[in-house]
């Protein structure tokens, strides 16, 4: 089989349409680079589903953790402690655990043991927590100065946030959302791991690339090329994100732009 027969093959066999049987045999370098890149469809579907989702939760997190209002902020402070607190590893276990309980009970919960759904809501939940602490420590680092003028303007309640508020907020969060972004994508490659199966072997890049390394016994090969693929959507990410970064703060002199600094979690 010519490479471009195999990319033919196996481009989009993680989604279920090519290819059924996975090769057997030279397992060619076009080979671990076509399916391995395959696999990398889910965690790009992954990680963005779970980072435009999560966004949204983050800023009510953000917002009800500030609130002078108890029953806003204390469900608000034990969500993020518990998903900040606990390792996103034993979240994959726990939430299968209780998915296959609830399953049990309803057949409506049966699409959460899967991979596709289970596995995501755990990321969104997880980058919710962690998104919603970086949104409020920016909160409370919007300059009481421009509150003040808002209120001089007579803005009041939601008109306040939406254009003052939140805006300012954003502005000043996005470096670090940015890292939070590039570790949600990293930490895609733990669904591998967790107990959600992969269904009819149309797993993610990481289930590829263990594929190749038990095959060949040879590990230099495929999690390399797996390193490869994230540096570029790594990248990818840093190019997106600073784009957004720059329009963030395209109204402050340059000497004030606030600049972009990757800052990998390298523990977390």
């Amino acid at each position: 089989m010519t490479c471009a027969e195999t990319i033919q093959a196996y481009a989009f066999r993680s989604l279920g349409i090519g290819e059924r049987l996975l090769p057997r045999g030279e397992y060619t370098l076009c080979e671990h680079f076509t399916l391995i890149g395959s696999g990398m469809i889910w965690n790009i579907y992954f990680g963005a589903v779970a980072l435009m989702t999560g966004f949204v939760l983050a800023v009510a997190l953000a917002v009800g953790k500030s609130s002078p209002n108890p029953l806003w902020r204390k469900p608000a402070e034990w969500f993020i402690f518990i998903f900040r607190g606990s390792p996103l590893f034993i979240q994959f276990f726990f939430a299968y655990a209780c998915f296959l309980s609830l399953k049990s009970v309803s057949g409506v919960f049966d699409p959460f043991t899967s991979a596709w759904l289970g596995a995501l809501v755990v990321l969104f939940f997880n980058t919710a927590a962690y998104s919603g602490e970086i949104f409020h420590g920016a909160l409370l680092s919007v300059p009481k100065g421009d509150i003040e003028a808002a209120d001089a303007y007579g803005m009041t309640g939601i008109t306040r946030f939406r254009r003052i508020t939140f805006p300012t907020m954003l502005r000043l969060a996005w470096p670090a959302y940015t890292n939070e972004a590039i570790f949600l994508f990293h930490a895609t490659t733990l669904v591998f791991f967790s107990g959600f199966p992969a269904w009819r072997q149309q797993g993610d890049a990481l289930y590829y690339a263990s594929y190749f390394a038990d095959k060949t016994f040879n590990p230099f090969i495929p999690y390399p090329i797996l390193a490869f693929y994230f540096i570029l959507l790594t990248l990818v990410i840093i190019a997106i994100f600073g784009a957004v970064n720059k329009l963030l703060n395209r109204h402050l002199p340059q000497e004030r732009r606030q600049r972009f600094r990757l800052r990998p979690n390298l523990i977390r």
